[in-house]
């Protein structure tokens, strides 16, 4: 399921937005100032697939925030919103690390079909998807995790979970992190759920006779990582 960053001042149009995105299946986080924005976008405990920036954020202007994500590495696609139509505004946004600039006022529609637009990936962009830790190889595309001449295809929340591990293999996430990326803010998934999902992951490597196990550390979360002995 694609997660959304949304980043609005008018609190109504805000929720308009968001209300639209949700109904056609997408999880969506949402504020209103760009200094909360700003924690949003360059927290790595949070993890997007797009983000719909207005240019006009209050505190810190969607324009800064863009350019501190493309400084910062994070290569989502964005697109800006302003009432701010000029060409040299255009040519400013786009050039300041924009996907796509839309004018307001505009439909809900529009806006839908640019996020589609610009989530269609070229194959070469998706083979970024691959992933590889210790003795283990994951495509995410196709959910399919392997180990040598052994694989296994895994279901949608499986993957999800076990991509976030090996992105940053050895790192430590708490329930809490891994409800946010996996479910989103808005979810009502309980972090206990985690460990479900956790279960699932651990006797799939256990079948592929991995190096890995996905270890617990008590009171505070999960990492993957190789095995003592391994």
């Amino acid at each position: 399921m694609m997660k959304i960053l949304l980043l609005e001042d008018d609190t109504d149009l805000c929720g308009l937005i968001q209300a639209e995105l949700k109904k056609n299946g997408y999880v969506v986080d949402s504020c209103n100032d760009g200094e909360t924005a700003m924690l949003y976008t360059l927290n790595t405990d949070y993890c997007y697939d797009l983000a719909v920036v207005d240019r006009m954020l209050p505190i810190i202007d969607g324009l800064t925030i863009i350019k501190a994500m493309r400084q910062k590495g994070i290569q989502i696609p964005v697109i800006i919103t302003t009432g701010m139509s000029g060409l040299d505004d255009r040519i400013e946004g786009l050039d300041g690390g924009a996907d796509d600039y839309l004018v307001k006022p505009f439909h809900v529609e529009e806006l839908l079909a640019r996020i589609r637009a610009l989530t269609r990936r070229p194959a070469q962009i998706k083979a970024s998807d691959t992933l590889t830790y210790a003795d283990l190889s994951f495509d995410k595309s196709n959910r399919i995790v392997s180990k040598d001449d052994r694989s296994l295809v895994l279901t949608a929340k499986e993957s999800e979970l076990l991509y976030v591990l090996m992105e940053k293999p050895k790192q430590l996430f708490t329930r809490e992190q891994l409800v946010l990326k996996i479910w989103g803010s808005s979810s009502d998934v309980e972090p206990g759920n985690v460990d479900n999902y956790i279960s699932f992951l651990r006797k799939r490597l256990r079948e592929l006779l991995s190096c890995c196990e996905i270890k617990t550390v008590y009171g505070a979360g999960y990492r993957l990582e190789k095995k003592d002995h391994a």
